[in-house]
């Protein structure tokens, strides 16, 4: 069993053998380039009054900490980003362009801003590559803004046993950030690597 959810084994055993974990705080508490790594693989799930859609993620990027020039929080807390100093698992979705939705998840301890932004999910062998693409596939919106995907409802990620070998996890430059400078080299985006639907 993972380490990070050692605390939870007396009431995860049911839901291991069903294969399918809701991720806890713990996972997201840890440092943000090894919970956006191991992300990979995982499953992002949306639940609404009609059905429940899950997609394997394929690829997501790290930002961490106000350092970070590519984080929004780089600039201080303010209205919009105060969401990213909030515990570890809560939500952080804002609106680009006036019409796309991110989705990310923020990681690492309470008032350090960090985050995972989503950007890329298999669903029924279905890729869809994109963060604005999967919030509108998956009809996310500002109202899952702040919401704790640790509580299993409406908006959450689950650990389902894919085993990715650390080879076929690439690392790559963030995209849309050349405004950060050095920053915008780091090697923090992650994607699945070696299947050729990708």
């Amino acid at each position: 069993m993972p380490p990070y959810l050692l605390p939870f084994a007396s009431w995860l055993l049911p839901m291991t053998v069903m294969s399918k974990i809701i991720l806890p705080r713990s996972y997201f508490s840890r440092p943000t380039l090894t919970v956006a790594r191991s992300l990979i693989g995982k499953y992002l799930v949306r639940e609404d009054k009609k059905k429940i859609i899950a997609g394997k993620i394929i690829e997501v990027e790290a930002y961490v900490g106000p350092q970070d020039k590519a984080c929004h929080a780089s600039k201080g807390r303010t209205a919009r980003t105060d969401v990213l100093f909030s515990p570890a698992g809560v939500a952080y979705v804002y609106l680009i362009y006036g019409m796309y939705h991110l989705l990310n998840v923020v990681t690492e301890r309470e008032d350090f801003p960090a985050a995972v932004l989503i950007r890329a999910i298999e669903v029924d062998g279905l890729l869809i590559d994109g963060p604005g693409k999967l919030s509108r596939a998956l009809h996310i919106d500002r109202s899952f803004n702040r919401i704790d995907m640790t509580r299993g409802e409406g908006l959450w990620l689950e650990d389902r046993g894919v085993q990715v070998p650390r080879t076929r996890i690439g690392a790559f430059p963030r995209i849309g950030v050349d405004y950060a400078g050095a920053w915008a080299k780091k090697p923090w985006r992650f994607r699945l690597i070696g299947n050729e639907k990708l």
